[in-house]
């Protein structure tokens, strides 16, 4: 055996504890190579240019609202001699709001309860009725499905004040107008969230968990609601916070449908209020128009923030496939 034959294990062996030496040096010491490479690239990039991006777009949506609650502690003529995105001298937030729920015989109070009527009653049938609707879909089998599954597409892209007209003519066939049924009614029906349901009912509620109920002899409308209403409340919470946002900000239909004051929602109301403040003979209740859109957008925003955790899962629980 030569010389250079005799030494190539031990080269080799030198090579060996090298590469041992360094795999050491760079992986922490328990720490697989290849879980190493997994959670490295995990991890999220950082982008300076999306970071900025998203600090505009996050300061573009709040002055408005951090003008409306700085104008809300000011008086009516100290709007005009302010600076519209600080405060003035004289801090009269509790009076503005006392003003606000007072002023005509507490007419914001009484469009406060007609706009919660409006909501539990249609935004909340509307949910009812998509939840239902969509898991029928979703988990039975029957003639035409397919097309209903076109007729909710086709609705969903129908915007709804080209049906505003029409529903205004058959309502007042019907004597409904200037009711609240003229506001109810058409809030009933809301095609996204019954397509939304549908979608999230597919992959949420297994069909062995069903069938098994059945073979335990349990009815449709006890699996229902003791089963799969457990198991869909991320969508309905989803649907609820969709349509009663959409009734909430519901203007143009309680604009048509409505003559009767009494009857007004908050955004009808508020608007006619700015109206009489810029109209002829004019009134000066710029600081009423103000502290009520502020009082407006309180409820919202709170039942927005509460069920905010069910609605991001439920937004993405019907998107990936299992």
């Amino acid at each position: 055996m030569s010389t250079v034959e005799r030494m190539t294990p031990d080269v080799a062996g030198a090579a060996g504890d090298n590469a041992a030496a360094t795999r050491a040096a760079v992986l922490p010491a328990g720490v697989p190579r290849r879980r190493r490479r997994r959670t490295s690239a995990l991890q999220p990039r950082k982008s300076v240019a999306f970071t900025i991006m998203m600090s505009i777009f996050v300061i573009y949506s709040l002055v408005p609202l951090v003008w409306l609650v700085i104008n809300a502690t000011k008086t009516q003529s100290g709007l005009f001699s302010s600076f519209g995105l600080w405060f003035d001298d004289e801090f009269v937030l509790f009076q503005n709001i006392w003003e606000t729920l007072t002023y005509r015989d507490g007419i914001f109070v009484r469009w406060l309860g007609n706009t919660l009527l409006y909501v539990v009653l249609g935004a909340g049938g509307a949910t009812l009725l998509a939840t239902l609707a969509g898991y029928g879909l979703a988990k039975f089998r029957f003639a035409g499905r397919r097309a209903v599954f076109a007729v909710v597409l086709g609705a969903i892209a129908v915007p709804g004040t080209a049906l505003a007209v029409p529903t205004f003519l058959m309502f007042s066939q019907l004597g409904l107008t200037n009711t609240p049924w003229a506001i109810i009614v058409p809030s009933l029906i809301s095609p996204f969230g019954l397509y939304l349901i549908w979608v999230y009912a597919v992959d949420s509620v297994p069909t062995e968990i069903l069938e098994a109920a059945r073979m335990d002899g349990a009815g449709e409308f006890r699996t229902f609601f003791t089963i799969s209403i457990r198991l869909l409340t991320p969508g309905i919470v989803t649907v609820l916070l969709f349509t009663v946002v959409a009734t909430w900000n519901n203007y143009f239909l309680p604009l048509i449908m409505l003559s009767d004051p009494t009857w007004y929602p908050l955004t009808v109301g508020l608007n006619q209020w700015s109206a009489q403040a810029s109209g002829v003979g004019a009134q000066p209740i710029y600081n009423l128009v103000i502290t009520g859109s502020l009082l407006t957008i309180i409820p919202i925003v709170v039942a927005f923030l509460g069920l905010q955790r069910f609605w991001q899962s439920g937004l993405s629980a019907g998107s990936v496939k299992q």
